[in-house]
């Protein structure tokens, strides 16, 4: 695998491939390996409910999820701290953060309510081609939330609330 877009910083040894790519912190201590395609790459989406505002100290967060028997930690599992919260804006089922104990990047979520995947942040991820590619959001979520000068996003898909309402339809 060859070297690709490591992060401004340099933190990153960041890779990817025709279907796989990785995700680092800031700091560089916590790196993940996921695919870019199906099976592995079950969505890319932009949330603008207020967990996602809060959680990301912006106002949406650009997602991907992927299914964990594709999700592989490179290194820096034993530096991850979690956050876990039992009443989120669309499930009322805990979701559980996981963070870089040294930079505290927010590097993905699990939710109850969506056993077996993790929601990885875009930003994240080390090849910047990828977010223009084929991590590009498919999706906009909780649009009833989007701040007014914030436009909708064009080609994306607009659902005023959830979009995944089960597992099923990731």
């Amino acid at each position: 695998m060859s070297p690709s877009f490591p992060l401004a910083s340099g933190a990153s040894d960041g890779w990817s491939t025709e279907n796989e790519a990785t995700a680092t912190c800031f700091c560089g201590a916590v790196q993940l390996s996921f695919p870019t395609e199906g099976p592995g790459l079950k969505g890319t989406f932009v949330c603008h409910c207020s967990d996602c505002r809060k959680i990301t100290a912006s106002m949406f967060a650009s997602n991907v999820t992927i299914d964990n028997r594709y999700l592989r930690h490179i290194r820096g599992q034993d530096n991850l701290k979690t956050f876990a919260q039992s009443h989120t804006i669309g499930s009322g089922q805990t979701m559980t953060n996981y963070f870089c104990g040294t930079c505290g990047t927010l590097m993905y979520r699990v939710g109850a309510a969506y056993p077996g995947y993790s929601v990885l942040r875009i930003g994240t991820v080390d090849d910047f081609e990828l977010h223009e590619t084929k991590l590009r959001p498919r999706l906009e979520q909780y649009t009833k939330r989007r701040v007014r000068w914030l436009k909708p996003v064009d080609g994306m898909r607009q659902f005023r609330g959830m979009a995944f309402r089960s597992q099923s339809k990731l």
